[in-house]
């Protein structure tokens, strides 16, 4: 039976709380999943944003970027030593991952110094920006877009299925959005939008996204496309690996909640 968690954006940046990725590996060894799929943007790589103010790139560096995601997936695995039996990990590149390759096509530079290849990714199956690939039917990309405008499908969950046509997973939208339909041959399309995989707050999500879900996605028994939907939110991950609610365990560690 195939069975594939689902890793929404993870977006991380220097300081940012690391404890989710602990989580998620306590999840593989608990729900055993056969399969693991990183949606991306896991760097942020807000040093390389064209929408920071001057302000805000003040005491931000390429080099630490790198080396904040690089620390987060250093814990992942350590946090997974010791199980017998991986399950198979995809990684997809993001349009923040994807900072990197624009910059360095404006600076040449910087070739053979900076490019995507300076990411740590060891033990992933690393997937470009915008390629769509497939397990059991289900079909996954950071985020599915207008072939003719090179722009990302908006709408809802249910108009962008209509424009797949497929069952897919993508990520990039924060929050969590899901439909379904049956077709007249009997199969089951499904689409699943996840892009909030982090802990800390994003300022320019504004207060009124403060309630947006975050947490991971386990698909269960993935045949033909179709799949049961178990959601593990953080709230949920928590308030099982930490014992306290997830407001009280920030706040106590970092000084804010969420």
């Amino acid at each position: 039976m195939i069975k594939i968690l689902v890793i929404p954006d993870t977006q991380v940046k220097q300081g940012v709380p690391l404890d989710h990725f602990k989580w998620i590996a306590k999840c593989i060894k608990e729900y055993k999943p056969t399969h693991v799929v990183h949606l991306g943007d896991h760097w942020d790589m807000p040093s390389l944003s064209s929408y920071s103010s001057k302000k805000e790139l003040q005491n931000k560096t390429v080099l630490q970027d790198i080396r904040a995601g690089d620390d987060a997936m250093a814990l992942f695995w350590k946090h997974l030593k010791g199980v017998r039996k991986l399950p198979e990990f995809h990684l997809l590149h993001g349009n923040h991952e994807d900072r990197i390759r624009r910059y360095c096509d404006d600076n040449i530079v910087l070739d053979e110094f900076l490019s995507l290849e300076t990411l740590n990714t060891e033990g992933w199956i690393v997937h470009p920006f915008k390629e769509v690939f497939g397990i059991a039917g289900v079909h996954f990309t950071h985020y599915y877009y207008n072939a003719y405008t090179g722009r990302a499908y908006g709408g809802s969950a249910e108009s962008i299925l209509k424009n797949i046509g497929i069952s897919g997973v993508m990520g990039h939208r924060q929050g969590k959005f899901v439909a379904a339909r049956s077709t007249p041959t009997g199969d089951v399309h499904r689409m699943l939008i996840v892009g909030s995989g982090y802990l800390h707050k994003e300022g320019y999500l504004g207060p009124q996204a403060k309630e947006s879900w975050r947490g991971v996605v386990m698909l269960n028994d993935v045949e033909g496309g179709d799949y049961d939907m178990m959601e593990l939110s953080y709230r949920y991950l928590c308030r099982k690996y930490e014992k306290k609610e997830l407001n009280k365990f920030l706040v106590e560690k970092y000084g804010y909640g969420i």
